[in-house]
């Protein structure tokens, strides 16, 4: 909920007014996200052909807003020692007489003060349901929800997703406002649209704007291990507070979730990006359905934009043609099953044309596993469609195994069968020239060491040491031995990221 970068800072937002589609009286539980059919708010100019009217805001607005909720959450306070703090207090206070006055206590720990922010939220089922960012609730201890209405309410975390930076919350309430779903593919640039949300800690704000650029990457997310930004952008003012916010189109129709500004500050200047409303559908809709997310994944990586003339040439691409570039397969993965190369160019997923890695990445966000979709593409001059099944988890890429061993700092050689046989194992990795990195940061290994295991796993040359790798977690154990010596060695490697 802090800003993060100069380029892009998130920002925590909610929304909320008068009117609304689903108030209703009645038991019936009305979910949007769930729910295929809707009417939309306000028909307007949008709902059906063209209109040389002006175009309506109010009645867009009076519509969405009682749909839109100010979040405000609490990160209870931890007590933290001294040895915690990068700088001891002495350091400022000038001893622990002056610590003890300024904290209480021995001086040994304090207690840090409870973390407050805000964001907001959009309901989008009668009976409590809310969504939201993730990055809005996350690590929070206490979540309450403020309805249009100044009624409040404690929610309870449901389930979020740090890949797509959405959330999905509950209060016990019934009867509420939903804000029906838009479909965010047919939102167009230059169309007119609504920024909903608390922003500043105000009460509830719109402002107008117009869409200047879809499936926007501008590489905000890194909470998640796979994320996925796709963005709509647009240029309706959205500050701090305005995170999980609505995006809605003059029909009152939800198209998209306030999620990051582009700010040198971290206040507005200019930019907003918002999650678009089809792949909030299916995030949040598989986590009420089943708890957390169902992903699907390809098994590619894809070749970025930037590229120079070189490596354009290497991979074979023709700037000539509109498509995503793949780069690498995972040998184990749905493209290669499917037989996608390196090389080819991916036009189409599904018969959905795809001309950037974040629509790629949307489309395929959108699937779970099993899913089996169709892929055209571009091989030389050839045009061909192939299905690929989507699997379940990540791909494996060489070149991710690669950096992750470089990330060891240290060269790695495999052990030929006659050394292996002196030092009486079946095989190694013998350790050279151990340079600055993990190895030389965390462990006191010297030069010459032979792994022979990494976790429980044996390593008999450097093709299994990068398996190895690329399958173990976070932490792990390097086992092994060094030669002209009869003991086992072991050395641990912690908050290692492959």
């Amino acid at each position: 909920m802090n800003t993060k970068t100069w380029f892009a800072a998130l920002a925590i937002c909610a929304v909320s007014a008068a009117g609304g589609y689903a108030y209703s009286k009645r038991d019936t539980t009305i979910n949007s996200v769930l729910q295929a059919e809707h009417m939309p708010l306000v028909k307007t100019n949008y709902t059906a052909g063209t209109s040389s009217a002006p175009v309506d805001f109010e009645k867009a607005a009076s519509a969405a807003v009682p749909s839109v909720v100010h979040i405000k959450t609490t990160m209870t306070a931890k007590r933290v020692s001294r040895q915690q703090q990068q700088l001891s207090p002495d350091d400022f206070f000038g001893g622990d007489d002056m610590f003890r006055r300024f904290f209480g206590g021995d001086g040994r720990s304090f207690s840090q003060p409870d973390q407050k922010a805000s964001g907001s939220g959009v309901i989008i089922s009668s009976d409590g349901y809310i969504v939201t960012n993730n990055h809005v609730v996350d690590g929070a201890t206490e979540i309450s929800v403020t309805l249009n209405d100044r009624k409040t309410y404690k929610a309870k975390l449901v389930g979020a997703d740090a890949n797509t930076d959405l959330a999905l919350i509950k209060v016990d309430a019934k009867n509420l406002a939903v804000m029906p779903v838009g479909n965010s593919d047919d939102v167009r640039l230059g169309q007119w649209v609504l920024a909903i949300g608390y922003p500043l800690n105000l009460d509830v704000t719109v402002t107008q704007g117009i869409v200047s650029a879809k499936s926007r990457n501008i590489g905000i997310n890194r909470q998640g291990t796979a994320p996925v930004e796709a963005f709509i952008q647009t240029d309706a003012a959205v500050n701090p507070g305005s995170s999980g916010g609505a995006l809605v189109n003059t029909n009152g129709e939800l198209v998209g979730i306030n999620a990051a500004i582009a700010s040198p500050t971290g206040a507005y200047a200019g930019y907003a990006y918002s999650i678009p409303s089809n792949l909030m559908k299916k995030v949040i809709g598989d986590i009420m359905k089943y708890g957390s997310v169902q992903r699907g994944y390809l098994g590619v990586t894809m070749a970025p934009a930037e590229l120079d003339d070189k490596q354009k040439k290497e991979l074979g691409i023709n700037d000539d043609i509109a498509g995503v570039w793949v780069a690498e397969t995972d040998p184990q993965g749905a493209a290669a099953a499917a037989g996608i190369q390196k090389g080819d160019a991916i036009t189409k997923i599904n018969g959905v044309a795809v001309t950037s890695p974040a629509q790629l990445a949307e489309q395929i966000a959108r699937q779970k596993p099993g899913d089996k979709i169709s892929v055209t593409l571009l091989r030389g001059q050839q045009e061909k469609t192939v299905n690929a099944v989507l699997k379940g988890k990540m791909g494996s890429f060489a070149s991710q195994q690669a950096a992750a061993i470089e990330s060891l700092g240290a060269k790695f050689n495999s052990l030929s069968k006659e050394d292996a046989a002196k030092l009486q194992i079946d095989g190694g990795v013998q350790v050279t020239d151990i340079q600055d990195g993990i190895l030389s940061n965390q462990t006191n290994m010297r030069e010459g060491f032979v792994i022979t295991k990494l976790g429980d796993t044996k390593v008999r040359n450097v093709e299994e040491l990068r398996a190895a790798i690329a399958k173990a977690g976070a932490n792990f154990q390097l086992q092994g031995i060094y030669p002209g010596s009869d003991e086992i060695y072991f050395y641990g490697i912690n908050d290692f990221k492959n």
